[in-house]
């Protein structure tokens, strides 16, 4: 009887080590898989990166065009508050 036990719980730990063994290696396949999309993304961060470069300059001087085009824009709405009120709108 006692040998049948024994063998049984071989049996069980055997079985229980080659699920956890076959997870594991499904694991690791998946982690090499990311790793690869991990270097690809990397790539294209890097691609992105080296195109938008150029822009800093450009976008101070847009942003300077839109605060000047902003204040322009804030008197005539001033005075269209003020046409507005003399004409009761």
């Amino acid at each position: 009887m006692g040998d049948y036990l024994f063998i049984a719980t071989l049996i069980v730990v055997a079985l229980v080590v080659l699920v956890l063994v076959i997870y594991l290696v499904g694991v690791i396949i998946y982690l090499f898989k990311a790793a690869g999309h991990l270097k690809e993304l990397a790539g294209g961060l890097k691609q992105i990166e080296s195109d938008t470069a150029p822009l800093d300059g450009k976008l101070t001087t847009i942003n300077g065009a839109l605060n000047t085009l902003h204040g322009g824009l804030s008197s005539v709405n001033s005075h269209l508050g003020a046409i507005a009120r003399v004409l009761k709108l």
